[in-house]
């Protein structure tokens, strides 16, 4: 069996986030809002084809329904606009203490603020979420750009503790991502150590201030990711350096 170095596909490699937090954890459980495309920049598919998570997948467009059967097929598959859901009956087969929640809606119509607002109602005094990647795209959030704040506020009611602050996508001003863990759920002292050795790759912008792009994330060396020996994974051999 040879050793494969992982590909992360994850659209900012959201996927590569969660397993260096959570120490390449095998057999986990996601929740993933807007999950589009089952494999393309999707942010739980190595979690669940390399690392056999399984979870829930939830999109407003059925175009990709046949693509998640065919490649997904160990995740339940919800076709639903996201504000008709009702999370407390959606969730009550999993987990309390759920592994990743990947949220990634559409903010300028105002869907993931209101769904945020669902779940602080429904769900985040119920369950926990270990890491949570949440879109707020406050360069393009038009009437929306209070869903920045709105969110930090309401993770930082439940106890989350935010990791990275305006991710951006190789431009410091198109800021949209803040990722998140719980402290219950995660080795803080892994957290605040790759805070410490990030803190100065934040650079100067004209919306925030500051915003880190997710291609100059550094991570600590973690020897649980350096290699996948799974026959069965879907991972690309890829040459030269992984971190």
């Amino acid at each position: 069996m040879n050793n494969k170095l992982i590909i992360y596909n994850g659209q900012a490699e959201q996927d590569k986030f969660v397993l260096n937090i959570l120490s390449g954890k095998k057999n986990g459980y996601f929740l993933e809002l807007g999950s589009c495309f089952a494999e393309k920049s999707n942010n739980t598919f190595i979690l669940e084809n390399s690392f056999k998570w399984i979870g829930i997948m939830i999109e407003y467009d059925n175009k990709y329904l046949y693509e998640w059967k065919d490649l997904r097929p160990n995740s339940k598959h919800i076709i639903n606009n996201a504000l008709n859901i009702n999370y407390k009956n959606l969730l009550k087969d999993s987990p309390k203490n759920i592994d990743y929640l990947s949220f990634d809606l559409e903010v300028r119509n105002g869907s993931t603020i209101k769904t945020l607002e669902k779940f602080d109602i429904e769900i985040m005094n119920e369950y926990k979420f270990a890491v949570i990647t949440f879109e707020h795209d406050l360069y393009n959030s038009g009437n929306y750009k209070e869903t920045r704040i709105k969110s930090r506020n309401i993770f930082k009611k439940h106890g989350y503790i935010p990791v990275f602050k305006d991710i951006n996508n190789n431009n410091p001003n198109i800021v949209y991502e803040d990722w998140y863990v719980h402290p219950e759920l995660v080795n803080m002292n892994y957290v605040n150590n790759l805070k410490e050795i990030n803190k100065n790759n934040y650079k100067d912008n004209n919306l925030t201030g500051l915003s880190i792009s997710w291609k100059d994330i550094i991570y600590p060396q973690n020897d649980n990711l350096l290699f996948i020996t799974d026959s069965n994974a879907r991972i690309y051999e890829k040459k030269g350096e992984f971190y």
